[in-house]
């Protein structure tokens, strides 16, 4: 029981008396003065009355005295001092610990109460004076309490409860006594790594130079552990200087970024005994070169971030930002194009862009950049995108940018890889191109040699015999595979042209009723033209054969695919492009020009798409076995070619969204010279007009064995003296030891001196000689090479009377000049 309750105790039978004595008078004085027993016996019991009435309803609101002074609630006071800052302790009169926080405890433990503290025997006694005032005064102050472990505090008592019974201790801790100490266990630890990450590399180094500590940033970069203490090393040997003394960590040299050097001496720290400058250690600092400059990258509102973000979304050059922690900050439109992703799909992290078996490799070299130095690197990976092409993903170490830590670098290559293809592809066509040509050279020398025996066997055989017919089909089939051979230069575009100029419309009406006997009853041809078509140089056969084969390539896919379901069809459209147009089609292979316009379409199910850009390749067909020799289109290739032009071949969608069916499309540019009356095909060079039947010295210089026979053999036949060379060294030694020639007959392509070089030779002796050149390439190709006036050609395989007939017009072309 508290005093207050034994003061009440005392004072409520002195009370009661008191009252007793009071009304024994009052009630005498009634008796006095009236002198009847009656009216002071009722008296009495009225004031009875009255004293039991109000006893009762004094006990009724009375609360009990177990409630009225019931103990207080201390989970809630608890709950309470946990908020406020500093520690917090309350304790009774008999300095009994009642109740503290958690910040009290961790400093002086749960049972320990003011002012009985592990504080020195002056706080002690600072803090009783405290107490002391506070139970006096209602509140005391002391200012400074040393405690053991070198934590200094200033405490606020102040009196409380409800009887002012209790007294309430506020600590706030001051300083530390150590702040050497202190500091080198920030900079080793949370403060050291915020530091690294903002650039910035701390060492606290001894009067001696020796470190005592440094930040795990520092011992990376010097040593390459960041758990390496360094401690004992000398600070001056991690670090090296160039010949404009700038300093860069020794361990990464001109490889890692300059530095800058700041001295701060820390001997001010201590208040009592301050050594001097020179027996003070240092906090040395290192802030790489470029930190504070700009703003930050990805942070609201810092300074530079919406300019830089325009900057590299600008550039032309794939660019992204990820923080430290490998999270993507920002990515450029070529950044996105490049990993074809689509806009504003820039995903979490940088390996969501690569393959399964590379995000390994470029999480940990995302990881080792942004923590390290400023660095610059790249590393091979293969993108989602396209896993079949590795590419080569830049990385570079960033500083002075905020979060931002990784600058990664990505060429925007989806046009340059179109491009590419598209060379490889001309590459490869020239590449089968000259190939073609030279098979097509040497095919002509044999045919050459089959076509001439059979005319030899002709002449001793006549209609009639049991061998003329064997060797006519012999000869037949050699003029079929003759045939073969102009397809394989038409397509290394070596074959032998004669354009005019003519409109393209014209060309296809020659060959309509061809192409409908060739098409048949189950396909629909169609022809469209526009008006005002530009007219085209070009053969004119040769156009009627890319027309023919084109048709008969769609009516075979038509066939192939139709089985019986709807009728085929098959159109034919001209169309005039103008230079605009060409311009705004964007394309890289056909520059700005007027173009007429040829589109072939079919519905015959369309061109596999992994096949479409093999289609113009010799012997390439997606034909059955036996029905197609796969020069069809080549042969296309080669004639639009050589006529200046550019074919495309695509798919063209259905209704449906399937493929319908194949487009060829095929531009030829606009003649815009002057067009001639006449439609003939030009000559390339002048032509004999008229014959030779008299004697002559001929030079036949021919490598190929079986050619030069069956020539000598023609030759001799029409009364000609033939003198044989079996390469360009021996004909030319024929003419140095003297001998007369009328006339040369001479392959081109030679081992050792070819013909074109022999007749220069020779020409330097007889310049009115004439030539003829035998080649299995084509005149105009040959003529462009060959710069040589007077000169002759004729194409491989020839027969015996072609032969005859083109030596006779050449010898009397020339006899006639004499």
């Amino acid at each position: 029981m508290t005093a207050g309750s034994s003061q009440l105790t005392i004072r409520q039978p002195v009370i009661a008396a008191g009252a007793g004595i009071a009304v024994l008078i009052s009630a005498g004085l009634v008796w006095f003065a009236t002198e009847q027993g009656t009216a002071t016996a009722a008296y009495l019991g009225g004031l009875l009355a009255l004293g039991l009435g109000g006893w009762f309803f004094s006990r009724s609101n009375a609360a009990p005295d177990s409630e009225e002074f019931a103990a207080p609630d201390w989970s809630v006071t608890v709950a309470a001092i946990d908020t406020a800052g500093g520690g917090v302790a309350i304790a009774d009169r008999a300095n009994r610990m009642t109740c503290a926080n958690e910040k009290y405890i961790d400093w002086f433990g749960p049972s320990d109460a003011p002012p009985n503290l592990p504080l020195d025997h002056s706080s002690r006694e600072n803090l009783s004076r405290a107490a002391r005032e506070a139970w006096r005064d209602g509140e005391g102050f002391a200012e400074r309490l040393n405690g053991n472990d070198g934590m200094v505090w200033k405490a606020r008592a102040a009196r409380a409860g409800r009887g002012e019974d209790f007294l309430v201790w506020h600590f706030e801790a001051l300083l530390e006594e150590d702040p050497l100490g202190q500091l080198s266990k920030r900079i080793s630890g949370a403060l050291g790594k915020m530091l690294t990450r903002a650039g910035i590399e701390a060492a606290i180094v001894g009067p001696d130079g020796a470190i005592r500590v440094v930040s795990p940033g520092f011992a990376h970069r010097a040593s390459g552990d960041a758990k390496a203490t360094m401690a004992g090393q000398e600070f001056a040997t991690l670090l090296r200087a160039d010949e404009r003394e700038r300093i860069f960590f020794s361990r990464e040299g001109r490889r890692g970024a300059p530095q800058t050097l700041i001295h701060v001496p820390l001997g001010d720290l201590e208040t009592d005994t301050a050594p001097g400058p020179d027996e003070a250690p240092s906090l040395m600092m290192l802030i790489e070169a470029g930190v504070g400059i700009g703003g930050g990258f990805g942070g609201e509102g810092q300074a530079g971030s919406a300019q830089l973000e325009g900057l590299l979304a600008a550039l032309p050059l794939g660019l992204a930002m990820t923080d430290r922690d490998g999270r993507m900050l920002f990515g450029n439109d070529a950044f996105l194009r490049a990993c074809e992703l689509p806009e504003g799909g820039l995903p979490r992290y940088p390996t969501d862009l690569v393959v399964k078996e590379d995000k390994a490799a470029i999480s940990d070299a995302v990881r080792r950049y942004g923590r390290g130095s400023a660095n610059i690197g790249d590393i091979a990976v293969r993108l989602k995108s396209s896993p079949e092409e590795p590419v080569s993903l830049g990385l570079a170490g960033m500083r002075g940018l905020g979060e931002a830590a990784v600058l990664l670098s990505l060429s925007d290559s989806t046009e340059e890889t179109k491009l590419k293809r598209q060379v490889a592809q001309a590459t490869k066509m020239q590449a089968v191109g000259q190939l073609a040509g030279g098979v097509a050279h040497d095919f002509n020398n044999v045919l050459t040699a089959i076509i001439g025996y059979c005319d030899l066997m002709l002449l001793r055989h006549t209609p009639g015999d049991s061998d003329y017919d064997d060797i006519q089909q012999i000869r037949a089939n050699s003029n079929r595979a003759a045939s073969l051979t102009r397809q394989l230069l038409a397509f290394s575009r070596q074959q032998t042209l004669r354009p005019v100029v003519i409109q393209l419309p014209d060309v296809i009406s020659e060959v309509r009723q061809l192409l409908n006997r060739l098409l048949g009853q189950t396909i629909e041809f169609k022809v469209q033209h526009d008006r005002d078509l530009g007219p085209v140089r070009a053969d004119p056969q040769q156009l009627e054969q890319v027309i023919v084969n084109l048709a008969v390539n769609a009516r075979d896919a038509i066939q192939a695919n139709r089985d019986g379901r709807g009728k085929g069809e098959l159109s034919f459209a001209t169309r005039r492009v103008a230079a605009r147009n060409v311009v705004q089609m964007g394309s890289d292979i056909i520059p700005p020009a007027d173009y007429t316009v040829l589109i072939v379409e079919d519905n015959g199910g369309g061109i596999p798409q992994d096949k479409l850009g093999k289609i113009f390749e010799p012997f390439f067909t997606t034909k059955e076995q036996g029905k197609g020799t796969g020069l069809g289109l080549s042969t296309v290739y080669g004639i639009v070619k050589q006529s200046g032009g550019y074919i495309f071949a695509d798919n063209v969608p259905g209704d449906d969204g399937r493929i319908k069916g194949a487009r060829f499309t095929i531009y030829l540019p606009v003649h815009t010279g002057k067009v001639p009356a006449s439609e003939e095909p030009e000559k390339p060079a002048e032509e004999p007009t008229s014959s030779w039947s008299g004697g002559a010295n001929i030079l036949l210089v021919e490598d190929e064995d079986m050619v030069r026979a069956v020539a000598e053999r023609a030759l001799t036949r029409q009364g000609y003296t033939v003198t044989t060379a079996a390469d360009g060294e021996l004909g030319l030694a024929e003419v140095a030891n003297g001998g007369e020639f009328d006339l040369i007959v001479s392959d081109v392509v030679m081992p050792g001196m070819d013909g074109p070089a022999m007749a220069r030779a020779i020409r330097k002796v007889a310049p009115d000689l004439p030539v003829i050149f035998m080649s299995g390439y084509a005149e105009e190709q040959l003529r462009n090479d060959i710069d040589i006036p007077g000169m002759h050609f004729m194409a491989k395989p020839f027969s015996v009377d072609q032969i005859s007939k083109k030596v006779a017009g050449v010898l009397g072309a020339s006899k006639g000049k004499e």
